[in-house]
């Protein structure tokens, strides 16, 4: 058995890429537009493992999705958590469990999905403003 993907639908599909490619990095491996069954799949994927990717499923008709808290969240290793968190929220991200052990933080993309961010290898020494910062809403 191999893992393939997990599939997230979006509401709205430019700022899901802005916030899956563009904040958090992922690399676009192929899109596939099927507009007589009114839906676009764009596939991403983590630079250092593409063969496990995530899958976007924009349907062009609205519709309401929940709160995707039943999902429960998608987690990436980073290099370094400060920085990764410091990047998010320049681009507006609220960072909802902030990483004050040096090791996880929590944040939710455009559509609600929680994503899990952990620190490779040994978690960082406790550093300012993350240490001290207070948890923003649910992850």
């Amino acid at each position: 058995m191999k893992y393939l993907h997990a599939m997230v639908r979006v509401r709205d599909l430019d700022a899901s890429l802005g916030f899956f490619r563009d904040a958090l990095g992922l690399v676009e491996t192929r899109r596939n537009d099927y507009p007589q069954g009114r839906f676009t799949l764009v596939y991403l994927a983590a630079p250092e493992n593409p063969e496990s990717e995530i899958e976007l499923t924009y349907n062009y008709d609205d519709e309401d999705y929940g709160s995707a808290r039943n999902f429960g969240h998608l987690a990436f290793a980073v290099d370094d958590i400060y920085a990764t968190c410091k990047h998010l929220q320049a681009l507006g991200v609220v960072i909802n469990r902030p990483p004050r052990d040096g090791r996880m933080a929590f944040v939710r993309s455009p559509d609600a999905i929680s994503i899990e961010l952990l620190q490779k290898g040994a978690a960082l020494a406790p550093a300012e403003p993350w240490a001290s910062m207070a948890n923003t809403g649910a992850w």
